[in-house]
């Protein structure tokens, strides 16, 4: 499959901004710690087949593949997909099944052939609603019946929750990209400041659910990946002592499903099932 058209700032925010890096420390870690715990929880047990559909540079395909699932990586960027393969040439006793550019909205693979779906990209980079169920019901039909969907979203109250935590909003066109989140959920960033992120849609965890059931899947839980520790002050003193680090992800996976936590996770996600019936 060809690239499919993307918006060229986002082409060139990938391009930027490492993937692969953001996830190996502090906050970027926590969100990679928080999202394996929750997979391993969920996930049937290896050999599966899991799909990872936007899943960059492969950073939890890899470590999948690690634990023996077989897994297939998807991912429109070409950049992303070659550097899926050169990682997973590194570890020849566990490499990922196979890495292809690939449209969430178009995966050329045959119906009920995954046990498994990650989606850590397609629902917040699509920004139309249409396109987002369009994605989801792509998943839903290569899902075998009883499979399970991980959907990631980024919250409608990031950039509110950023700002105010990083003063960001003395920026006063940052202030203007919060205030368009909060109405609308469409993200837009017209600097050249990697911070602001790029062209995205911001969830509320109500509408997640709602697509994903429109999709035709049943929602079994929706959870906040990071909680409230993400924009934390004091989240370095945490991360960093082992003990504390333990006490942290413990405490954010008993409040996890709380609904008043999900708003306040940078990626709330919703966790769907495929009927047997389907």
């Amino acid at each position: 499959m060809s690239s499919p058209s993307l918006p060229s700032e986002m082409l060139e925010h990938y391009r930027r901004v490492q993937e692969s890096k953001r996830l190996v420390a502090g906050v970027g870690e926590l969100e990679r710690d928080r999202t394996q715990d929750i997979l391993k929880r969920h996930l049937p047990c290896p050999p599966a087949t899991v799909f990872d559909i936007g899943g960059a540079a492969g950073v939890h395909a890899l470590w999948l593949a690690r634990q023996g699932y077989s897994v297939h990586l998807f991912d429109p960027l070409p950049h992303h997909v070659e550097q899926a393969l050169a990682a997973s040439r590194d570890q020849p006793q566990h490499r990922v099944a196979s890495c292809s550019l690939g449209d969430a909205r178009e995966i050329d693979r045959p119906d009920c052939s995954a046990d498994a779906i990650l989606f850590f990209g397609p629902l917040y980079h699509l920004t139309d609603r249409d396109e987002r169920l369009r994605a989801l019901r792509e998943a839903h039909r290569l899902l075998k019946p009883g499979g399970r969907i991980f959907a990631a979203t980024v919250s409608r109250f990031a950039s509110l929750i950023d700002g105010l935590a990083r003063d960001l909003v003395s920026d006063p066109v940052f202030v203007g990209i919060l205030m368009e989140d909060l109405k609308s959920g469409q993200h837009r960033n017209p600097t050249n400041n990697p911070e602001y992120f790029t062209t995205t849609f911001f969830h509320h965890p109500d509408e997640l659910k709602r697509e994903m059931e429109e999709a035709g899947f049943q929602v079994e839980k929706l959870v906040g990946v990071e909680g409230p520790a993400w924009f934390m002050s004091s989240f370095p003193n945490h991360w960093d002592v082992a003990e504390k680090r333990r006490l942290l992800l413990e405490l954010l996976r008993t409040v996890e499903q709380d609904r008043y936590i999900l708003g306040v996770s940078a990626h709330p996600m919703g966790i769907g099932r495929k009927n047997s019936s389907d």
